[in-house]
């Protein structure tokens, strides 16, 4: 299955399963795709998180169900996943700028999101660099962070860890403890099965502390694209071209549940910064 066929599939279960308790994990298996990687990309592809595509499309259908239905609105709130109907009409008045009684009463008009469709465009132009490579295992340190996927947590709250770390001193530590094959600072990835781990790290083969926690990252190919130019757009922009350009037209899957970014020394908010995206392959 290539990764718009299951991108598509994604958002049909989506799409038929509004008014049920959507998992993260159980969408991204539709796609094939681990649930952060499933996660991130549908916000990079879409310019929407995952969660808020999914509240926009029930309040959606919410809006048309008391424009042309019968039910109590605190049925249509109970319907879409609303525990009170408080709830229900703070979340409403923000999509649609009107209250639920407004909109039986014919007041006011909805603010509709139609269901995304997946259009194939001609796109290349623009070279993408990666290698394939064969890598034995290796040692990791650093500070891990649990996060997890329901609300977008982990998508809140990553960047902050980056604010942290950066602005404490800890990555300049790091450095310190980095004797590895890869000189720079890591951003691992690691999925299970109802949240993900989070680790800024470095590649190392000295023992851990009481500060730092350690990781074998374990023998596997990888995908490696490059990435030239400032922090974060650059990163991003590679993101999506992997997912909208590279995988539809290659026979390559993502595999493993581990994947990462590296950040080489220097300032990432220079136009000839350097990084990678390292993502494991079958």
């Amino acid at each position: 299955m290539t990764w718009l066929e299951g991108l598509q599939q994604a958002l049909s279960f989506i799409e038929s399963n509004l008014t049920k308790e959507l998992e993260t994990e159980e969408i991204a298996r539709k796609a094939n795709v681990s649930s952060f990687h499933f996660q991130r990309t549908f916000a990079i592809l879409t310019d929407v998180t995952l969660g808020e595509y999914i509240r926009r499309r029930r309040l959606t259908l919410a809006g048309n169900d008391l424009l042309h239905g019968k039910e109590k609105i605190i049925e249509i709130a109970f319907k879409y996943g609303y525990e009170t109907p408080e709830a229900f009409t703070k979340a409403y008045r923000k999509q649609h700028g009107v209250t639920p009684s407004d909109t039986r009463k014919g007041i006011g008009s909805l603010q509709v999101y139609n269901p995304l469709v997946i259009q194939v465009q001609l796109k290349g132009a623009e070279p993408m660099k990666v290698r394939m490579v064969e890598k034995e295992g290796f040692s990791i340190i650093g500070i891990k962070r649990s996060y997890s996927f329901k609300e977008d947590e982990n998508l809140r709250e990553i960047p902050k860890l980056w604010e942290e770390v950066n602005s404490n001193g800890t990555t300049d530590d790091l450095i310190t403890w980095n004797n590895g094959e890869l000189k720079g600072i890591l951003g691992v990835c690691v999925d299970k099965k109802d949240d993900m781990d989070y680790w800024v790290a470095v590649s190392s083969t000295k023992s851990s502390n009481h500060l730092y926690q350690r990781m074998e990252i374990p023998s596997t190919k990888w995908a490696i694209f490059e990435v030239h130019g400032p922090m974060p757009h650059s990163m991003q922009k590679v993101w999506k071209q992997i997912y909208s350009e590279w995988l539809p037209t290659n026979n390559y899957q993502q595999s493993g549940n581990i994947s990462f970014e590296f950040y080489s020394m220097g300032n990432p908010t220079n136009e000839n910064y350097y990084s990678e995206i390292w993502i494991p392959i079958k």
